[in-house]
């Protein structure tokens, strides 16, 4: 015992005392310990990143807006998402956006950031009337905003949606008008006036 133990040499690091022999794996020739973490920690992380990954994948394409559908008549019918919304792609001023269709609001609304990136002019300052109180904005007027074939030219725009994807904004009245809205079951039918 007291020969295994005048063979070993004591190794100090980071406060930690390790025995340790050159005979040992892991110990280099000069007695000193290396440290291996081996594959464990990072088969987890990998093991984590691949779940995350898929399940991204997953719900991207489980919440993508289902296609629009234009009848031979012209009717537009959208169908519900799985949260219950209705959702359809669109343009406001050329720009792509995802619409969450919304009978109640008075326009079409957009974020401050889309708006930028749309290039849409400054408006008028305006305060809007939200179910989660009073949000400072601006409307712009005289935008083009499309939905399958379909374009309105001159509609008013609402700048100041917030929160969420910037390329995602509010189909209100401002385009919504034009039609009339018939709902039915999971479709939504928008039928020209």
């Amino acid at each position: 015992m007291l020969q295994a133990l005048a063979d070993r040499r004591f190794l100090f690091t980071a406060g930690l005392t390790t025995l340790a022999s050159p005979d040992e794996p892991g110990v280099r020739a000069d007695g000193a310990s290396r440290t291996r973490l081996g594959w464990g920690p990072l088969a987890i992380l990998g093991f984590w990143l691949l779940v995350m990954g898929v399940l991204y994948v997953v719900m991207n394409q489980v919440l993508k807006p289902v296609p629009l559908v234009v009848s031979a008549s012209g009717e537009l019918q959208i169908t519900r998402a799985r949260d219950g919304h209705f959702y359809v792609a669109g343009m406001v001023a050329g720009r792509p956006v995802t619409f969450l269709v919304d009978t109640g609001a008075s326009m079409v609304v957009v974020s401050e950031k889309f708006a930028d990136a749309a290039g849409l002019a400054r408006g008028q300052t305006a305060t809007f009337k939200t179910a989660n109180g009073d949000l400072q904005g601006r409307i712009v007027p005289g935008v083009t905003v499309s939905v399958g074939p379909v374009s309105i030219a001159g509609a008013r725009v609402g700048v100041g949606l917030v929160g969420g994807d910037p390329d995602r904004a509010l189909l209100g009245q401002s385009f919504l008008s034009r039609f009339e809205v018939l709902l039915s079951g999971d479709r939504m039918v928008l039928r020209g006036k």
